[in-house]
């Protein structure tokens, strides 16, 4: 299965990262408050560059791995993604809905895996 990583960022201002493996790059947000926790709070992702793999387990002093392991894709159309992070604590089911203008909203679904 792919990797993703969420990388804890401390400057230029605090935030988090979310990226996904496809296609051999990461796929990038930047997520301000982090993964949504309710499924009534969605959370504001923005779009950013791509990065290179090896950024899947890359730390320095300004920025460490928040969570790391694989995603499953659920479904997919051209403003949406259902996906699941397989992480250190669990499984959890999220969908990133295109706004437009490369802004997103992070979504926790409300139907989750079994046992999470």
């Amino acid at each position: 299965m792919p990797r993703f990583v969420l990388h804890d960022h401390r400057k230029p201002r605090p935030h988090f990262d979310l990226r996904l493996e496809e296609d051999g790059v990461l796929r990038s947000w930047a997520v301000p408050k982090g993964l949504p926790d309710d499924p009534a709070h969605d959370r504001l992702a923005v779009a950013v560059d791509d990065h290179d793999l090896d950024h899947v387990d890359f730390e320095d002093e300004h920025k460490t791995v928040a969570d790391t392991g694989t995603w499953e894709e659920h479904d997919r159309d051209g403003r949406r993604l259902v996906f699941s992070l397989h992480g250190r604590a669990g499984v959890r089911r999220y969908a990133l809905i295109d706004t437009g203008d490369g802004q997103w909203l992070l979504h926790l679904t409300k139907e989750q895996p079994q046992g999470s």
